[in-house]
Parts: structure tokens; sequence; C-alpha cells
């Protein structure tokens, strides 16, 4: 079985172990995703501060291209890529102006007939369907299912049921084995896009986020937005200074998390690439019981 796949910038780069944990559970479960040949760089959120047409063009070149070879769904990782690939597609298919002038941009036709998938769409059509059977380690520990800004907003996109309190997340992690914190900080932002501009406000609010799902008693913090991961993993120094705490919480891509549960190696999740140390997750794994 294929499926289109768009890495996105940071699935190449930064998140690479996203990337990397998202192929090992399609290999695990027998689905082989296929990256969109010369895909671009979706904008991410600076694009539409240019101009609203490139906004829109730049998802809908990646978007052409995966038409052109014959993709008719295609799974976005990234919550970011997913929210400017999808508000492209929608806008393109509700103004007939907008069509014909983005296609003039790209040079291309564009039909809008791809399905876009979420990661939560992509696990739960492909993956949930066939991953009892592997599934053999429990994740034994609490976690702090966090969901962000990008991945529970615009509503019109993101299409989980409950925005304002969504548990998609938490469904995973229940198959995991983990039990999933009750907290008040999941659909909260971590700072977003000012990681390095303004560090202070990231940590600020990133402090806030770690220390809430530190009080109620999480052992990981698990995300599915590279953004989202950089700033809890990567700006924990400069967290612990704001908060004047020092938090160890390491924090997981869920496909990583779940990919623990199918007995697959920590090193091929990429669980030796965070700055905070995963050690003490993959030791909480158990055995499942037959």
């Amino acid at each position: 079985m294929k499926i289109g796949f768009y890495p996105g910038c940071s699935l190449e780069s930064s998140s690479k172990e996203y990337s990397t944990s998202l192929f090992a559970v399609a290999e695990k479960c027998g689905v082989t995703l296929e990256e969109i040949k010369d895909w671009s760089c979706c904008g991410a959120s600076a694009a539409h501060s240019l101009s609203h047409d490139l906004s829109i063009a730049l998802p809908a070149r990646t978007l052409a291209l995966a038409e052109n070879q014959g993709m008719t769904e295609i799974v976005i990782p990234c919550a970011a890529c997913y929210g400017r690939l999808a508000a492209s597609q929608q806008a393109i298919i509700n103004d007939e102006k907008v069509h014909q002038r983005i296609e003039g941009y790209i040079d291309l036709k564009f039909a809008g007939s791809i399905k876009l998938l979420t990661i939560f769409e992509f696990l739960q059509k492909y993956i949930f369907p066939v991953a009892d059977q592997y599934i053999v380690n429990k994740l034994n520990q609490k976690t702090a299912c966090y969901y962000g800004c990008l991945l529970a907003r615009p509503k019109d996109l993101t299409k989980l049921k409950h925005p304002e309190s969504p548990m998609e997340m938490e469904v995973v992690m229940e198959k995991a084995g983990a039990t999933p914190v009750d907290w008040a900080f999941k659909t909260e932002c971590c700072g977003a896009g000012f990681s390095m501009s303004r560090t202070d406000i990231v940590a600020k609010l990133s402090g806030k986020i770690l220390e809430d799902a530190a009080d109620r008693g999480a052992d990981s913090i698990i995300v599915a937005c590279p953004m989202c991961h950089s700033n809890l993993d990567l700006r924990r120094p400069e967290i612990k200074k704001q908060i004047k705490r020092d938090i160890d919480i390491p924090v997981l891509f869920i496909t990583q998390a779940l990919g623990l549960s199918m007995g697959i190696p920590a090193k091929d999740l990429g669980l030796d690439k965070h700055f905070v140390p995963t050690g003490n997750t993959v030791s909480c794994i158990v055995k499942k019981e037959a």
C-alpha cells in the first residue's frame, strides 16, 4: 500500500527523527510512504506576511506535482505544513479567480483533488487497523499530550473533533499502553516562531507548559509538531532560567512513542537525537501481556 508523503523542511532537517519514526512505524505496518518528487517549501509562517498569493502558490505547486505523480492521498505530518497546504487547497477550490491566478504563477494545472491527511488521520486510517498485531510493548508511563496551536487551529482546517479539548493524540497513546494525564496546557502556545527572535517569550510560554505537565505527574510530553518539539526540547536551558526550575521531562514525537510500543529499537526511531535525554521513557517499556 502506497501513500503520498510531504516532509516539508523540518522533517528533512531539524526534526529528522519525526520522519524517521514515521517511516519506521509505517514500514512495520506494511505501508509505503512515497515522497512527492521535487516538492518545495510550503511557506510556513512567513510567506503570507510578504504576499498572500505567494502563500497560496508555494503549497499549490507541491500539490499540483503530487496530482501529476498520480497521488490521491498524502500525509503531512508537520502541523505548520499541513495548515499551509490545506489552506492553499481550500482557497483555490473556493475561488475560481484565485484558481486561475495561481495556476498562472506555478505553470501547472491544479485540480485540488488530493485528500490531505493529518498525522492523526493517517494513523487512524492506515496504522490502527493493523497496529494491535504489532504492538508488543506497553509505554508504562504517564504522558502529557500536547497539541499546541497549529494542530488545533483553525478548526475548519485541522479537523479535530473537539479543537478546544482534542483527544486524538490520547487515543494513540492509550493504544501504546501509556496513561494520558488530564492537564490545562494541551492547546496553549509554546511561542511558535519566536524561538530565534524572542527566545525569552518562548522560554516563558514553554516554561508554563512544562511546569503544568510536571505538576500533573507526566513522565513525558508527546507532540506532533516540529516547532513545538524544538521549543520544548531545544530551549530547556532558557526555560530553566525563566522559571527557576529544572524540569527533565523528555519530549517525544507521537510516532516515536507508538514505535516503541511496536518494539522498534529506540535508535531506529531517532530517540538519540533529542536534547533532553529520552532514556527514562525507553526504560519504562514493559512487555505487553499475551
